[in-house]
């Protein structure tokens, strides 16, 4: 065994060079002869065309140098607590650079740990390395504003033009995106729209297709089909080309205000200009129809859909089960989950949440509350939108009793209520005139240290709390609770 790393000069074995240096050695053609080469068949080498591999003693392991490699490497140590993320990132500094800061981005990104991001890019600013990059600020703001920290999000956005660094259209598209991440609508959408008309002011910081695209979503899901127009009309004014986003925005706003004879035109534009619907393009098809319980056009939608080199996705079944669910046709719901299943799709705790949905539209509470307790005794952590799916099958079908019970019980079964909870049993109660159960519920809240509000009562019996769309479901189990007053008292 070689004690040490060993330097050979270059040599000339069987017509072949051998270039080596004091940490590794190349071979230029995989042919060579051990016998001219001095111990070194003590060497573990893999000897590949054009490579270069780092000399080790027998037995030790590869150190890892592709960025995949590493990210890997630190984030299992990060879960297994071997250090603190901040030590892992200094005992790694000669291998993780920008690129492998992205990756720990995404990934804390999709796992909701923000605040790893953040300490990631702490560490960054001490690097040498490190230069102001609006690509990095543009990246954070994104992950702020999608959980949330809208302030962080905004704190960051400042942090960069403090430091010098002038903002470009991927900030800006950044900004927008985390202000429409916000629960007050209305005002997300003018502040975006209002961001939208400074970039057009600077010369860096013109729209792009992807700005337009945000806000033609953004508007479509607030029905606002007049603002999908207008940007619609700015888009070909600006002679910017449209893409299947940009279709699928404008439909998709169709599609929500029951204008399918506008969509079907949009339809036709998006093929006429060789844009090839893709799987939103479907599913948003599929749900327009199914909202206007047009089945027959729904199923050749999903026909055409099979027979594409498109695949359905969950939320063309759950959308499909929805639907069928609203409109009584429990048979067809069956059948649709049943197609699901054999094509080896997997149902998401969606699926499930439509399906108890459908059952309670029919009346079945039995099915509901057998699939909920089906979820349940998988000990997997259920979202809140579950809780408030079977929560409204029982109060549609008059079985309030049922639901104050398993609302006392959602605790135990480690969903906890939300702001979103009590309202949607207040709402309930008031209607069926329980004042029983509207006193119970009123006591659970004072023991909970939820404190009613105007603008509570105003929500709970001036709009509808429930999931009774899919959209709605998302939202619920999006809401991040009551406002925190102190650490004892809630104000909702």
């Amino acid at each position: 065994m070689i004690s040490s790393i060993v330097s050979i000069p270059s040599l000339l074995v069987g017509g072949v060079t051998i270039q080596s240096h004091s940490h590794c050695i190349k071979f230029k053609c995989i042919k060579y002869d051990w016998s001219y080469v001095p111990q070194a068949k003590n060497f573990h080498v893999l000897a590949q065309c054009g490579t270069v591999f780092r000399s080790k003693r027998r037995g030790e392991k590869k150190t890892p140098t592709s960025p995949e490699h590493v990210v890997r490497l630190i984030m299992k140590c990060s879960e297994e607590g071997v250090a603190t993320l901040a030590k892992l990132l200094e005992k790694h500094s000669r291998l993780v650079r920008l690129e492998e800061c992205f990756l720990l981005f995404d990934i804390f990104g999709r796992k909701d740990k923000w605040l790893e991001a953040l300490e990631v890019f702490r560490w960054m600013q001490q690097q040498n390395w490190y230069h102001v990059d609006t690509g990095v600020y543009s990246k954070l703001i994104s992950i702020m504003g999608k959980k949330g920290q809208i302030r962080l999000a905004m704190w960051l956005f400042a942090e960069m033009r403090k430091s010098g660094c002038r903002p470009d259209t991927s900030v800006y598209n950044a900004v927008i995106q985390a202000h429409l991440h916000t629960k007050d609508k209305e005002k997300a959408l003018a502040k975006a729209f209002g961001y939208l008309e400074k970039m057009k002011e600077k010369a860096r910081c013109q729209p792009n297709i992807v700005t337009y695209n945000i806000l033609l979503r953004a508007y479509a899901q607030a029905r606002k089909v007049d603002k999908v127009d207008a940007l619609f009309r700015e888009i070909q004014t600006c002679k910017i080309e449209a893409d299947a986003y940009t279709y699928n925005g404008v439909m998709d706003a169709y599609g929500k205000n029951g204008m399918l004879a506008e969509m079907e035109q949009e339809l036709c534009r998006m093929k006429k200009n060789k844009c090839k619907p893709d799987i939103i393009t479907f599913n948003l098809l599929i749900d327009a129809y199914g909202r206007r319980q047009d089945f027959n056009k729904m199923e050749e939608v999903f026909t055409s859909l099979l027979r594409s080199k498109e695949k359905p996705s969950l939320p063309t079944f759950n959308s499909m089960i929805t639907n069928y669910g609203k409109a009584r046709r429990i048979e067809k719901v069956e059948s649709v989950y049943k197609k699901m299943t054999s094509l080896g799709y997997e149902p998401s705790h969606v699926t499930y949440e439509c399906l108890i949905l459908a059952y309670g539209h029919c009346g079945n509470v039995t099915k509901a509350r057998d699939i909920f307790s089906d979820m349940i005794g998988t000990n997997i952590k259920l979202p809140i939108s579950t809780l408030h799916a079977l929560l409204e099958v029982y109060c549609n079908n008059r079985q309030l009793d049922e639901a104050h019970i398993l609302f006392c019980n959602a605790s135990s079964m480690g969903i906890e209520p939300q702001t979103s909870t009590y309202k949607l049993l207040y709402k309930a109660y008031t209607r069926a005139k329980e004042t029983h159960l509207v006193e119970k519920l009123l006591k659970s809240m004072n023991a909970n240290g939820v404190i009613p509000n105007k603008k509570f009562f105003m929500t709970a019996l001036g709009s509808n709390n429930s999931s009774q769309s899919k959209d709605e479901t998302n939202d619920a189990s999006n809401d991040s609770g009551p406002q925190v007053v102190d650490n004892h008292r809630r104000q909702v």
